[in-house]
């Protein structure tokens, strides 16, 4: 019936008359609370509508929907009015600013009861109204319209709205204000000495969410005009601190505890601080214990881990961005890494606290969910104890150390937690002042493994974590022994806990502490490897994700360490037997397929009696991947499938490749579809992600098996090349874009130190794009490093061929090759440089010195292959050859420089 009534032209009329009207027709005869859940529906489905096809509804009924839903504003149910907003907010966004140009003067004329006989209802109606309006459509009204933006005129408004006498008004006024706060608009910018007083003014507003949103906008003001905040920090830091121990409305006091978050990551105002720290801290560790209601339903945590995880539990993963081929000087130059992040801030909270009338409906809220999953004034204030604490180290300490002292073995569990919990904040920015405190601090921790309450248990594992590069740097083995093996062996034995929470904690934790003993655990194996097994028997779904993180970064840090038979007949069937469980369309196939491949890179060849079937299964993922894309892009109803999958197998493929070096030859040989025919699909692939790793996977094939890689090389020379133009990045795919050429270069380069002179069909092409990028300056260090290192070796086998261009390249090409550290790379590329200036000595022209310095800093002792001395030794006695005053020329280099040349070759 439903879907019979959507079929029909005027089912909008029907749903805004049913939405807008209080009572239907008397032969209803329906009661008010089912009355409530009718509008309420209709509101919803109208919503939906508008939101599907807006476009397409005529615009008679337009008009009817737009005034049905203005006149829900006027509702007295809150509800109803709540609804309106989001029919109007979807009606602008679907239609534009300018398909309802009297909306915005109607509802700031409502909120603002210009006529002066507005209801409070249609007050509060409309500015909720602006306020979704503001927040959906931030960029549109920002925009000019016929020399004309709607800022200008909402800006000065909504700045005298937040003085209405209404307190839900100047709530969402200011909440309105908040929304534009970090475009920096410049109606906005023009008005910030107002909007400051107007701050001032709402301060100590006796309604709490007035006050919180005070609160959002000095946060935000921190980060767009921190010059602005600066001269009242001794006012706002008293301000917040108050605001803070609001324990009747926990959201407030998050927003003030923002405030030091976003203050001590900002470099103009973190120093301000400084004088107030014994203010800030206090109230920070107050607000780290778990308030009464989170208590309540932490506490006496069940012994879990025999249950099932259910489906809501496992969080959606996704696969690791592999990071673009290091850099060829060893330096982190990486690309398209994001390591930014931040809290998205919305109206729910205020919306949320409309008390619901009989018959209204519930919106979803999380305020029964798990208190260790959401954000929360606890781990706001943690995490602003950590920045201080790195901004200001021993100050933050000694103001944090009676608190420990007094909680640290406080019989309330919530209280203990609370300072273990500090303890690991203070850990990066104040180890040297916690150092001398540690030898007591650390069995004491230790032991706090033990507590009866799973949540201490968890947070201990987490602080620990936080203290083990301290541990497993320890010079003593004395105190290594009596410090970092119990450590250790602590959180191994609660990575068996029976609280599935714990497990996840000690497992976090030992991971870390792999990051930062490294090598340190070699020994440590034989202890580790079962402990992993055994979690392997015991870890339901959820955990079996950052056990696998475990087992790689140990493998990542251990590498040969784990080359022992005895350790790998542990740890390989357990992982294996996880391998046969995850079915090819599980999403735990990434951390897996991950794992894998640092546990490959490790064992190396003791990887082969493992390969084959692994290697069988990635090329069938990838291949059922791609045909599953042909399909979705032919069929507009079906699902394009997770390139993630494509990305992770791909990933693997070249780690096994790496380990098993030529053996792998037989496997790529006996694929069925073919692997290279796989490959190239992937090449050209149009995720970024999956290039990036086609093209890591193309290198090493290059590297370890280009007997098998070399009869493809017509079909896949011209797909390479292609890839090699800037000009196929999109703007808004800067950082991935650049990652993928990056592999592309650095492939190019390994292929042609192994094609040689085979490369002469494609030198031109590869010429005219590897220059482009040597001479972009906005190219990443490491693509311009890995061009110009393909460029030389590409002179290896093509030096005749390069040389007409040697003059145009040389000096772009010797300045970057300057910082790159004396790799082997760097030989094969100056080698091919060397043959090429051989070929046209004299297209060197102004940049000769320079070449005779590279060849003086280019360190004899790195030198490994004695073709490369040689062909510095060669172009060397041509020039002074070819230069009738040799010594006056090689006098004009530095003296260090000319010392090295005679130390190092015949002159």
């Amino acid at each position: 019936m439903l879907s019979q009534a959507k079929s029909s032209p005027d089912i909008t009329n029907y749903l805004a008359y049913i939405f807008s009207n209080r009572q239907l027709p008397t032969e209803f005869d329906f009661r008010a609370e089912d009355m409530q859940i009718i509008r309420s529906s209709a509101a919803i489905n109208l919503k939906n509508s508008v939101k599907t096809a807006y476009r397409t509804i005529p615009e008679a009924n337009q008009s009817y929907i737009r005034a049905s839903v203005l006149h829900c504003l006027e509702d007295p149910n809150s509800q109803i009015r709540n609804f309106a907003g989001n029919v109007i907010t979807e009606i602008v966004q679907r239609g534009g600013i300018l398909g309802w140009p009297e909306l915005l003067p109607q509802l700031l004329s409502l909120a603002g009861n210009d006529r002066g006989n507005t209801s409070p209802e249609a007050q509060e109606g409309a500015m909720g109204a602006l306020a979704k309006v503001c927040e959906d459509s931030k960029k549109p009204l920002d925009k000019d319209y016929q020399g004309q933006r709607p800022l200008d005129v909402i800006i000065p408004k909504l700045l005298n709205i937040s003085s209405s006498p209404i307190a839900r008004v100047r709530a969402y006024a200011l909440a309105s204000i908040n929304s534009f706060i970090p475009q920096k608009p410049q109606a906005l910018m023009v008005s910030l000495d107002t909007l400051l007083a107007r701050l001032f003014q709402l301060a100590n507003d006796p309604s709490d969410d007035v006050r919180r949103n005070v609160c959002r906008s000095f946060v935000q003001l921190v980060d767009v005009r921190a010059d602005k905040v600066l001269p009242h920090m001794g006012g706002l830091v008293d301000y917040m601190v108050v605001q803070q121990r609001n324990t009747e409305d926990p959201g407030l006091a998050l927003e003030a505890a923002e405030f030091w978050l976003c203050i001590g990551e900002n470099d103009e105002l973190c120093a301000s601080l400084g004088p107030y720290l014994h203010k800030i801290v206090p109230v920070l560790l107050e607000s780290m214990v778990y308030s009464e209601e989170d208590v309540l339903r932490l506490e006496g945590g069940a012994d879990d881990a025999n249950e099932e995880d259910k489906a809501e539990d496992l969080k959606p993963h996704f696969a690791k961005s592999k990071s673009a081929r290091a850099a060829t000087n060893g330096q982190d130059h990486s690309v398209g890494i994001n390591g930014g992040g931040g809290k998205s801030y919305d109206l729910a909270a205020m919306h949320e606290d409309d008390d619901l009338s009989e018959g209204e409906i519930e919106e979803d809220d999380d305020d029964n969910a798990d208190p260790e999953d959401r954000w929360s004034l606890r781990k706001c204030s943690a995490a602003a104890l950590d920045v201080l604490a790195s901004v200001f180290h021993e100050p933050v300490f000694a103001i944090t150390l009676p608190y420990l002292k007094e909680n640290l073995r406080h019989s309330d569990w919530p209280n203990r937690e609370a300072a273990v919990l500090a303890l690991g904040a203070v850990a990066d920015g104040c180890l040297d002042a916690v150092t001398p405190h540690l030898p007591d601090l650390v069995p004491y921790l230790i032991s706090m493994l033990s507590d009866p309450e799973p949540v201490v248990r968890q947070i201990t594992c987490w602080s620990l974590g936080r203290y083990s590069a301290w541990a497993s740097h320890l010079k003593d083995p004395n105190d290594k022994a009596q410090y970092f093996v119990p450590m250790m062996e602590g959180i191994l034995n609660r990575m068996l806990d029976n609280n599935k929470r714990v497990q996840e904690a000690a497992a976090s934790a030992f991971a870390n502490l792999e990051e930062k003993a490294t090598k340190e655990l070699t020994p440590y194996c034989k202890f580790i490897i079962p402990q992993f097994v055994r979690c392997f028997a015991k870890y339901k779904d959820k955990n079996m994700f950052i056990l696998y993180d475990c087992v790689q970064t140990l493998a990542e840090h251990v590498g040969p360490g784990l080359q022992h038979q005895e350790l790998i007949e542990l740890l390989m069937p357990a992982i294996i037997q996880r391998w046969n469980k995850v079915s090819d369309q599980s999403r735990e196939l990434f951390p897996l397929l991950e794992c894998l491949s640092f546990v490959a890179t490790a064992l190396s060849q003791d990887f082969a009696p493992f390969a084959g079937p692994i290697f069988t299964r990635c090329v069938r993922i990838i291949h059922q991947n791609l045909e599953e894309y042909l399909v979705a892009v032919n069929n507009q109803g079906i699902d394009k499938p997770d390139k993630d999958f494509l990305v992770t197998s791909l990933d693997l493929l070249s780690a096994v490749i790496q380990a098993l070096e030529g053996q792998s030859g037989e496997l790529v040989a006996t694929t069925q579809p073919r692997f290279f025919d796989l490959l190239m699909f992937c090449m050209e692939d149009p995720s970024n992600d999956v290039r990036q790793s086609s093209y890591a996977l193309l290198g090493d094939s290059a590297i370890h098996i280009f007997p098998h890689l070399q009869p493809l090389l017509p079909s896949l020379m011209p797909v390479l090349i292609q890839q090699l133009d800037l000009d196929s990045i999109p703007d808004e795919e800067l950082d991935t874009g650049f990652s993928v050429i990056n592999n592309a270069c650095w492939s190019c380069g390994e292929i042609a130190i192994n094609q040689l002179q085979g490369m002469a069909p494609y030198v031109e092409e590869l010429y005219q794009r590897l220059l482009i990028i040597l001479c972009n300056a906005e190219s990443p260090p490491s693509v311009n490093e890995n061009a110009a290192i393909a460029l030389g070796r590409l002179g290896v086998g093509c030096s005749q061929e390069l040389a007409t261009h040697l003059a145009e390249f040389a000096k772009p090409f010797l300045q970057i090759m300057e910082p790159i550290d004396n790799t082997d790379e760097k030989g094969q590329a100056f080698l091919g440089f060397n043959c090429t200036v051989e070929r046209n000595p004299q297209a060197m022209g102004d940049c000769l010195l320079d070449y005779f310095k590279a060849i003086a800093a280019y360190d004899k002792r790195a030198i490994r292959e004695e073709s490369v001395y040689t062909s510095f030794q060669r172009v060397l006695a041509g020039y002074k050859a070819l230069i009738p005053d040799f010594d006056a020329f090689v006098s004009q280099l530095p003296a260090k420089d000319q010392q090295t040349l005679r130390a190092n070759y015949i002159l």
